[in-house]
Parts: structure tokens; sequence; C-alpha cells
């Protein structure tokens, strides 16, 4: 006998139909499976056997040929182990065919007949609604994520004796678990952070536009504090994102238990000696990387100089084009990668180039093989490059309450992250009206920025001359363009003035860092 059911297998960030067929034939005992599977698909030979049987329900006592068509398409995961045993239990005549119109199925089997959670339920849950299945069947512990998709019915099953009661009646279904919203992650307040004016400067900016952030400066002078207060700075997640963000997290087998939609802007901070695989995305079943995984968030790239110079090159493309393509020699893999990149670094290996008070102890060849880890063309990607100094004692010792009074100022009561909030969501609003798509300015393209652009005279002479003395590329010159005109919007202005150009210029620290280190310069400039 032959039956046939539907499911389907991740490729990227989709799912494609699987049509799992079982053919039963005279024949000594055994359980084949074909069609390109890999080894948790071809191990579900035992844990189906163990299933069946554990749930009252007889194994053919025949020869069994499970296919996965297409059959050139490679299938991978203990998703299948559900569907095979539908298959089974359909071929053998212990389940009618028309139970099974219209209904698709995923689910790992515990040799109890238990049913387990299963990664890429939401990216499946939509190929189904695509292809106008009927129904679902998934582990309950998956129920959540798949309600997410809107006019598919979810059959939420605890394991495969209730679902062939359910089968066998239609009676007593119930309703899937409701699609809640996970409960936003606590930001740290940036009115934590004292001093650095420049920077707290730099990230309002970053927020505001979407731009690439570079930190530099001596050990304790507040990058990571300020590269961690970046993700509350941003705008809420509507839900198209937040659906999509939630679907790439099911595909990476990150979803917290219970599924649920993701509500707050991922913040990731990978360590210095993660693998270009870890950091991009790919292996021999691709899964999204670190970046992908910052999407429509944050990626914190501390000890930015430290990580080996052929994993920083992996970040190029992405960062331009917003997406990772993984190509294999038999499929293509998209994730997509729309994140805000915060590097941070020390100026030097002993970290005190520059500083005013501590001598550095690195030779000039030491420092030298330090930067030559970011290479010209990634630093034309980062927008924003600000020098940090070290904090000001006094600073430090007020914050604590125990430095003498004085009158209250500004940098005695730093902004909180509300109130700077405030200011970036207004700024993305005059985007979202003025940009195709809503983009922010750190997104626009040429074509795009030409047409959007409006440069005052002095601006316009102010750009050309800074192009023609510094030398800069034409994407360090665009980028620059994008910074002031993120600059117009936080003022509310239209046209780009000379003094939004002239303080984008000042976050272009290190455009000449590849053939001579500008720190001493940079440090001169921040502190005037």
């Amino acid at each position: 006998m032959l039956a046939r059911c539907s499911s389907a297998t991740l490729q990227g960030l989709e799912a494609r139909e699987v049509a799992v067929e079982v053919d039963i034939a005279p024949g000594l005992p055994g359980l084949q499976i074909v069609g390109l599977a890999e080894a948790a698909v071809r191990e579900s030979r035992e844990r189906v056997r163990a299933a069946l049987r554990n749930s009252g329900f007889r194994m053919p006592l025949t020869r069994v040929i499970v296919s996965l068509a297409p059959a050139d398409l490679r299938k991978e995961g203990p998703g299948f182990d559900l569907p095979i045993a539908l298959g089974l239990l359909l071929a053998s005549g212990q389940l009618s065919p028309e139970h099974m119109q219209g209904i698709w199925s995923t689910g790992e089997l515990g040799l109890d007949g238990g049913l387990r959670p299963v990664r890429g339920v939401m990216a499946l849950a939509l190929a189904a609604r695509r292809a106008g299945a009927r129904a679902l069947v998934v582990p309950q512990a998956n129920g959540g994520e798949a309600a997410l998709v809107a006019g598919l019915e979810v059959w939420p099953a605890s394991d495969l004796a209730q679902l062939m009661g359910w089968l066998a009646d239609a009676q007593g279904i119930p309703a899937p678990a409701p699609a809640l919203t996970q409960p936003e992650a606590k930001q740290p307040d940036l009115a934590e952070v004292i001093g650095q004016a420049h920077g707290r400067r730099a990230l309002e900016i970053a927020a505001a536009g979407g731009h690439h952030l570079l930190l530099v400066g001596p050990p304790g002078s507040g990058k990571t504090m300020l590269a961690r207060r970046l993700a509350g700075l941003l705008p809420p997640l509507p839900r198209q994102e937040a659906l999509e963000l939630t679907q790439l997290y099911s595909v990476a087998g990150l979803l917290p238990e219970g599924g649920g939609l993701i509500g707050s802007r991922p913040f990731r901070a990978p360590h210095h000696s993660c693998t270009a695989t870890a950091l991009v995305g790919g292996g021999a079943t691709p899964r999204p990387g670190e970046l992908s995984l910052a999407h429509h968030g944050v990626l914190f790239l501390d000890e930015l100089a430290e990580f080996r110079r052929e994993v920083l090159e992996q970040l190029r493309q992405p960062l331009e084009e917003g997406e990772v393509w993984i190509s294999r020699s038999r499929q293509q893999n998209r994730f997509p990668c729309r994140a805000a990149l915060v590097a941070a670094t020390n100026p030097c290996p002993c970290g005190w180039f520059g500083d005013p008070e501590r001598t550095c102890c690195c030779g000039e060849a030491q420092r030298r093989r330090y930067w030559s880890r970011l290479s010209g063309p990634l630093l034309d990607r980062l927008d924003l490059q600000v020098v940090m100094g070290r904090l000001d004692p006094g600073d430090l010792v007020r914050s604590f309450g125990l430095g003498a009074a004085r009158p209250a100022g500004p940098k005695d009561s730093p902004e909180s992250t509300a109130v700077v909030a405030t200011r970036v969501m207004r700024a993305r609003q005059r985007m979202a009206r003025r940009n195709p798509g809503g983009q922010p300015n750190g997104q626009l393209q040429g074509a795009s920025l030409r047409t959007l652009v409006e440069l005052s005279p002095g601006s316009k002479r102010l750009w050309q001359q800074a192009i023609a003395r510094r030398g800069l590329s034409a994407r360090a010159g665009e980028r620059l363009l994008r910074v002031a005109l993120t600059l117009a919007d936080l003022e509310g202005t239209q046209v780009v003035k000379s003094q939004h150009l002239g303080e984008a210029l000042s976050y272009r620290s290190f455009d000449q860092v590849g053939r001579e280190m500008s720190f001493r310069n940079a440090e001169q400039q921040r502190q005037r």
C-alpha cells in the first residue's frame, strides 16, 4: 500500500514542502528512508518504531520504503518523525486517508510517543499557509509560535496517541496556545554613563540614522557602557519586523521555550575569538550567524582589533547590502542582517597610546600590526568614528556623591535613555515620511541620497574640500552626507547646513588609519 503525508524542510530562512511517501510491500521486514536525508532523519527509523509500539499501534512487519520528495533537496532535523509515523499508520490501514486531507505535520517523537519541539516551525507554518493547507500539526511546545501565522489552523499535540484520537473523530481538538509577545528586555539607562558627551552624541546619531559606530579609547573610558545602551535608543519593533525576527530565531533554534513574538530589539556581542561561520553564518547545513541574529538590533564587536582579519573582512558586503547569501553546491540560502554595528577597540595593544597622563609601552611596529586587521574598506563602512578619552576623575567622584558640591550642570545630570529616545523617534519619523520605504538615512543608496539631500552653498564647498583634503573614497563621501542628513533631521531642518557637515566630519577620525594612524590628532580635536 502507498500513503502520502505533507511536511517541509528548512532552506535558509524559508521552508520548502516535502512529500513523505510510504510504501509497504512484501519482503523482509525493514524500514528504509531515501531522498537525501541527513543523519537525524535516517535515525528516525528507531524513534518511530518505538513510538508506534509504545503508543499502542503496530509497526508493519514487512518491507517499508519511505521516500522524501523532492529527492534532490537535502532534508535535515528530527521534524520528519511525526509525518513518517502518520504515513506508516496510513499505509498499514490504522488511519483513514480522508482524515489526513490537507493536513501538514512536523515534530520529533520520543520513544514513548511524546512530541518534542523542533526549530523553524514558524517558517513551516508560512509554507503550509501558502500551499493552502487545512491545518498544521505541531508539538504542543511549538503551538504559540505556529499561532503567530494568521489564516492557518494549528493543532498542538502532546503525543501521538492524542493526535490519533483527534484524527479518528475530529472531536476535542483544542485551540492553539495564544500568540503571546515575549516581555521586553530591560535596557540599561544612558543616564548612568558619566561624562563622554562626544560619545553620547555619536550614540544618538547612530540610533537616529541607523549608522555604524566605532569607539576608540583607553581601557575604562566607557566604550562598552555606551554600546550596551544603543538598543534602548532605537524605536520599538514594528509587528512586521518582530515577525521576521521571530522567524529568524526560530530557524536558528534560539526561540525560548513556549515561542511567542519577540518584543525587543536584539543585542548580540560575540567574543573576538569567534569564527567567520559563527559571525556571518554558514556551516554544512547553513544557519544564521551573529550578524543575522542582530537583525533589526545591535551587533557589538568589543576589542575589534583582536578579531582575525579574515573574519572581519566577511562583514564588508553584508553591512553594505543588509543580507547574507550563503552558497553551497546544491543551494543558496539568504539571511537578513539589517543590524547597527557598534565596534570598540583600544588605540594600541597596551591601550594607552595618545593618553595625556599614561605612557604607551608599544612600539610603532606593534601599533601598525594591531591596526592592520582593520582594512580601509571596512573602516569606510563605519559612518561614525569616535575617539574617547579617559574619564575625568572629578566626574567619577561626584557620581558617587563624594565630591565637593557645585552648581548642577549638563555634565552632572546626563540625559536619560527616554529623553534621547524621544529625539531619535522624531528624527526617524521625518525619515519615514521622506525616504523611500521609510528606511533610515544609514541605509540610503547613492541614487536616493542624491535625490533627497539638500545642501546649502556653504556645506557644498565644505563637502568638496573634505573629500579633496582627506582623500575620502566615494563611499566615505556618501556616508559623510548621510550622517550630516541625520544631524539635520535631529535638528528638524530640511537643509543640510555647514555646521551639520562640520559635525559629521568630526566623526571621521580614522580615514587615514591604514596609512598613518592619526590618533593623537583625533584626540586633540576631541578635546577642543
